[in-house]
């Protein structure tokens, strides 16, 4: 036969190669960076397959997404495997090899290894490490239809960003684009993969600043940076990130940060930041220094603690704190402890999450750490802490995340923050009125929670500074009515009463022309002195004022409504 002939025949099995792609996202908005890699290699050394790409997530309906992957019977299906889904692509799996015998399963990604071999489908394949590290060998066995069980990458390989122009417009439209600089930790922290890891590779930043101005084209809403500690190279993400206040649009940039990395230039730079332009999520996880030790985190603590506060004074960057509940050497105090330290920090959002003991990480031999045995593994009890008080941590911890983690009551953890309350107190009575109301099994609408706040507080002797707090809170989020528990007037008859004594014009707020619509879109509620002052709207003279919760969003992390108070 003739080299021609056969350079075709070749040609036209490779075109007959049909092969999917899957991801299982937490969430919609979320997406896959692992399998654009994995499409971007299967083209380049195998340029004629056909690809098929597709994103479901874990709450999808099972049946059919079982039918969506079988369909067309592709010769090989890819998936990236994490904590999250591990369990749903094994029951997957052994569905779908009963459907599709003749059909190869690629497995990759972190949890991949984790899925016991005698559980799974004997035509499964597991790849180990970084996809461009892969060699000649597996798309050979491919093409061939004779994958070995596993296959092990080389390290250290360039990893260019995977986006096309069309996936922006297409796979990852009103999705979270995840992007990364580097790859790679420059810490061991014993809970993380990460520790398993040696090094970190750094992208040139020519490139870096191309790949983003490619993707910056499409005006995504977020691009998150999946970069382990952004800031580990101080003037480089100083350079990356003045070139990112230079583009043009409203994304929003994400950065997994150490908090005792930031310099003062960072901090010259990011006073003069929009805001709500950058986010930063800051591993704390503990402030106990045996806790640090025995998980490997270095870290000074002086410079969090300063540098956390300096951040949350700028008031322009969404600040979210992570601690870890269930490390080694924690006690219930020292855990307790590192929540008062991260609350007055003035995070934003702390994230008190559970200890996930992975299989592979050095945290996985400490003696006496009980875990779950099927993913994510989650923290049962440690020879610091038993189960009944991890169990009381975590529904603690839970109370944090449906009270503190949102938008809707700023001043009143401002107040608290400032007058510096035992928030582990405030949490504890808190948590109780939760359990009498079963709380958490209800939805937690803004409604219940300002109703659950005003129960835990209305006996205290601040509890009427503390209901106005939430009155302010609750207007600013642009509601336009008061709940009855939160009603000390009825708003229309103010508005009323106001339109007919106020003057004809009031700059800044309105004049003679546009009178009638400022009182139409405009909520007014009256405020004592001191809820005033508590404010910053007013001075100690102030007996009682009124307040303009004015239509327009005031710039801001939050997007709350602007306020005026009327002289």
């Amino acid at each position: 036969m003739r080299y021609d002939a056969v350079d075709r025949s070749f040609c036209d099995a490779m075109k007959e190669m049909h092969l999917k792609l899957i991801a299982f996202n937490g969430r919609y908005i979320h997406s896959c960076l692992a399998l654009f890699y994995v499409r971007e290699e299967l083209k380049k050394n195998l340029p004629q397959v056909e690809l098929d790409f597709h994103q479901f997530t874990i709450n999808d309906p099972y049946y059919e997404t079982l039918l969506k992957v079988s369909a067309g019977q592709p010769q090989a299906l890819f998936f990236s495997v994490y904590i999250w889904n591990g369990e749903l692509i094994k029951r997957l799996l052994n569905d779908l090899a009963a459907i599709l015998p003749a059909t190869s399963f690629v497995l990759g990604g972190p949890q991949a290894e984790a899925l016991k071999p005698e559980q799974l489908p004997s035509n499964c394949t597991v790849i180990t490490g970084e996809i461009e590290g892969l060699g000649p060998a597996f798309y050979q066995d491919l093409q061939n239809g004779q994958l070995a069980p596993n296959y092990n990458c080389s390290p250290g390989q360039p990893f260019p960003s995977p986006y096309r122009d069309d996936d922006l417009t297409t796979e990852l439209r009103n999705r979270h684009i995840y992007y990364e600089s580097a790859r790679g930790c420059p810490f061991s922290c014993s809970y993380c993969l990460s520790s398993v890891e040696q090094g970190v590779s750094w992208k040139e930043l020519e490139l870096v600043e191309q790949e983003l101005a490619a993707i910056l084209r499409h005006q995504p809403k977020i691009i998150k940076f999946v970069d382990r500690t952004f800031n580990a190279k101080p003037d480089r993400a100083m350079a990356i990130w003045r070139f990112l206040a230079e583009q043009p649009g409203h994304t929003v940039f994400h950065f997994e940060m150490a908090p005792d990395l930031f310099t003062e230039e960072m901090f010259d730079f990011l006073v003069e930041l929009p805001a709500g332009l950058f986010q930063f999520e800051l591993g704390i996880q503990s402030t106990a220094p045996a806790t640090l030790a025995a998980v490997n985190r270095i870290m000074d603590l002086t410079k969090v603690r300063t540098n956390m506060s300096r951040l949350a004074a700028l008031n322009n960057i969404h600040l979210h704190a992570d601690l870890i509940l269930g490390l080694p050497q924690e006690t219930e105090a020292s855990f307790r402890q590192s929540l008062r330290d991260v609350f007055a920090m003035g995070s934003h959002y702390i994230q008190m999450g559970l200890l996930k003991v992975l299989p592979a990480t050095l945290i996985s031999q400490t003696p006496g750490l009980v875990h779950c045995q099927k993913p994510p593994y989650e923290v049962l009890a440690t020879e610091q802490m038993d189960s009944v008080t991890i169990t009381h941590l975590y529904w603690l911890g839970e109370c944090v995340e449906a009270f503190h983690n949102n938008r809707y009551f700023p001043c009143l953890f401002g107040y608290l923050r400032e007058r510096d309350e035992d928030i582990l107190a405030f949490f504890e009575k808190l948590l109780a009125v939760c359990h009498t109301q079963n709380f958490f099994n209800l939805a937690t609408t803004q409604n219940l929670l300002a109703e659950l706040l005003l129960k835990a507080t209305v006996e205290r002797p601040d509890g009427a500074l503390i209901g106005e707090l939430l009155r302010y809170d609750w207007l600013r989020c642009g509601n336009r009515f008061l709940p009855q528990f939160l009603q000390t007037e009825e708003l229309q008859g103010l508005r009323k009463n106001l339109s007919r004594t106020m003057a004809q014009n009031l700059p800044p707020l309105y004049d003679y022309r546009s009178r009638d619509e400022f009182f139409r879109k405009t909520i007014f509620a009256e405020f004592s002195g001191p809820a005033l002052q508590q404010l910053g709207l007013a001075s100690e003279d102030n007996k009682t004022g009124i307040i303009c919760f004015l239509p327009a969003t005031k710039p801001s992390i939050h997007s709350h409504c602007d306020t005026f108070l009327l002289p």
